[in-house]
């Protein structure tokens, strides 16, 4: 009978140390998950950052090709996108600079659920996840060049145009970064902004008096 018994307790120790295992993996997962999907997060974000970096530098050697000006700025005639800023065009902004960006898919966020065009002649708004500061140029710094497309300000946007005053109200919504996100400047540099940030950014990029308009990609 010691025979068997010896069997049936070894029977159960593996069981009870199965169980065990299963509960210590369990907990261990409990732990380990929300902290690789803040750390999944925090990459897509700085691949967010980078993508606007990249974005700045193509403006940036576009207007060196383009007497100083984005496109923005200079008439269609002349290859810019000057006719397209008075609705939801903001994807051609991006467009005429293809030769400057290389690829579309540094147009889309991470974050984001859009999906990247295979290519510029197909790219359109729903291919695009940032904004464009419409009256961004070098003589103010500050201004708001690119930047996520979940940004709201005092007014909804009309025909995909959101007007900004500095010292008005201005924030991100939940969408993509959770009431973050980042901004690309005319100076070239990305800067990663709360609620409360972005609010100060625009309250001290500019005259109370000026009104800026930015392209969303609705």
């Amino acid at each position: 009978m010691k025979p068997i018994s010896r069997r049936f307790t070894t029977q159960g120790f593996t069981l009870v140390g199965l169980l065990v295992i299963v509960a210590v993996l369990a907990i261990l997962a409990a732990l380990l998950l929300p902290a690789l999907a803040k750390a999944k997060q925090k990459a897509h974000s700085i691949n967010c950052v980078n993508n606007l970096k990249q974005c700045g530098l193509a403006f940036r050697i576009w207007e060196g090709d383009n007497d100083d000006k984005l496109p923005m700025a200079v008439s269609t005639e002349k290859g810019g996108t000057k006719e397209f800023t008075t609705g939801a065009d903001t994807f051609r902004h991006f467009q005429v600079m293809s030769n400057e960006l290389s690829t579309p898919k540094i147009l889309v966020c991470p974050n984001d659920t859009r999906t990247a065009a295979n290519n510029f002649i197909r790219l359109s708004n729903k291919n695009v996840s940032y904004f464009v500061g419409l009256e961004a140029n070098d003589s103010n710094p500050q201004r708001f060049l690119t930047g996520d497309r979940n940004i709201t300000g005092e007014s909804e946007p009309e025909q995909g145009i959101l007007k900004l005053v500095p010292g008005q109200r201005v924030s991100w919504t939940a969408e993509i970064h959770g009431n973050q996100g980042n901004v690309g400047l005319a100076d070239g540099s990305v800067q990663q902004y709360s609620n409360s940030a972005l609010s100060m950014a625009l309250k001290n990029s500019g005259d109370v008096t000026n009104t800026w308009h930015l392209s969303l990609p609705e």
